[in-house]
């Protein structure tokens, strides 16, 4: 039957507009579904098996890496990774920092970037002749999240001749998750926020907070 979209803007599950991927991200937005509970409690087990990086034949989520860049063709890889949850505690011995009362903070320090981002970090590293193009969450447990990275390779022909992708190909593209140009990069560095909260995170925190504490007296000619 044709059914128009409900109250909370989601369609219904017998529309026939919908496709296959649609279905999938349906499904993906109801997580505490007794379907999703059921595979995300399996998985992750299985997940936690398996080393900390490693290369996957296919995305765990085809419609959401369908919708980040990736295309099921030569070139294109998908890394999973799993990061440690939690802030990040200051490496200091026995908790000592040796400074004033102000910095004395060892436990409640939150780490400026998000996971997704660490996790492309570390599969940029080792994966050092690949570009990172994207990342999305894929599960959690109490202690680990895990996440699916999508890499390409910038030296394969079909990744070349591909006008749609080949700007990855590019020299300045080198290590992008690692300069915050990715998308979990760009959320780390607020540019996802716009209007008064975020007149001084563009173009960065640093150039902007330099622009407004630099003296410029252009000379007179």
């Amino acid at each position: 039957s044709f059914c128009s979209s409900s109250a909370e803007g989601i369609w219904s599950i017998t529309d026939p507009r919908m496709g296959a991927y649609k279905y999938l991200e349906e499904l993906y937005h109801k997580k505490q579904s007794d379907v999703l509970r059921f595979l995300l409690r399996v998985r992750c087990w299985e997940y936690r098996q398996l080393p900390a990086i490693h290369r996957v034949t296919r995305p765990t989520r085809p419609d959401k890496a369908r919708r980040l860049g990736y295309k099921a063709k030569q070139g294109f890889v998908v890394y999973r990774v799993r990061v440690r949850r939690g802030g990040r505690k200051r490496p200091v011995r026995k908790g000592k920092t040796m400074g004033k009362p102000k910095n004395e903070g060892i436990n409640q320090l939150k780490f400026r970037r998000n996971l997704r981002s660490v996790a492309e970090e570390r599969v940029g590293r080792r994966c050092g002749n690949l570009r990172v193009l994207n990342s999305y969450w894929i599960n959690q447990d109490a202690t680990y999240k895990y996440f699916e990275v999508v890499l390409v390779d910038p030296s394969h022909n079909a990744i070349r001749k591909d006008p749609r992708i080949n700007w990855i190909v590019a020299p300045t593209m080198k290590h992008r998750e690692l300069r915050g140009l990715t998308g979990a990069g760009k959320h780390g560095r607020g540019l996802y926020n716009k209007g008064i909260g975020a007149n001084k995170n563009r173009p960065s925190r640093r150039a902007s907070w330099k622009r407004r504490n630099t003296l410029s007296l252009p000379r007179y000619r």
